[in-house]
């Protein structure tokens, strides 16, 4: 099982976006860092804010949701990181606010994000923890609803979903996804 070299957190940049649900894989990788004592800075080539501790990179690309493939490319082909070494973390409308799923390969869910990495990387074989923010029920309210911020309640769920994803970050960070896979899995309280 190949060990995971590099953490994208999907959102977009700027103030505007900070609260955003679709900003959930930034704070994930924010919190990490902080937990890594790493500080994230603007890497130009790398169209994101890069941290890095030993083999392991952490990015949030600023080419916002739309592109984030081009900043994932951009760093994954200098540093020959291969598809199955990168863990993408981003929020998930198929998911109930504190809900948590992790796998490997499959479809993008319509997710922007996603499709965009899937067509740079040229396959979807990489990593994906999936954080449920909720659907608002309405496809036609989607970008809307990823667009603002969660409820409190949700907030609060999120926040917990987060901490159990740092919680088992030792088991990710080993490669070990089917351990991780048993504490992520359970039904969000």
């Amino acid at each position: 099982m190949a060990v995971p070299r590099l953490i994208v957190g999907l959102g977009n940049p700027g103030a505007g976006y900070e609260d955003n649900r679709h900003n959930l894989g930034f704070w994930f990788v924010d919190a990490l860092a902080r937990d890594l004592k790493v500080t994230l800075t603007p890497q130009g080539k790398f169209h994101g804010h890069v941290a890095r501790v030993g083999d392991l990179w952490l990015l949030k690309p600023t080419t916002f949701m739309n592109r984030s493939g081009q900043s994932v490319v951009a760093l994954a082909y200098f540093y020959k990181i291969m598809p199955d070494e990168i863990l993408v973390v981003h929020d998930e409308l198929d998911l109930q606010p504190g809900s948590i799923r992790l796998k490997k390969g499959g479809g993008n869910g319509g997710h922007n994000g996603l499709k965009d990495i899937q067509a740079h990387l040229s396959v979807p074989d990489f990593w994906r923890l999936r954080v449920g923010i909720g659907h608002p029920g309405d496809r036609n309210e989607v970008v809307n609803y990823v667009l603002k911020a969660p409820r409190k309640e949700e907030q609060e769920l999120i926040d917990k979903a987060l901490d159990r994803c740092l919680q088992v970050w030792p088991k990710l960070a080993a490669g070990d996804y089917e351990a991780a896979q048993r504490v992520l899995h359970i039904k969000a309280v």
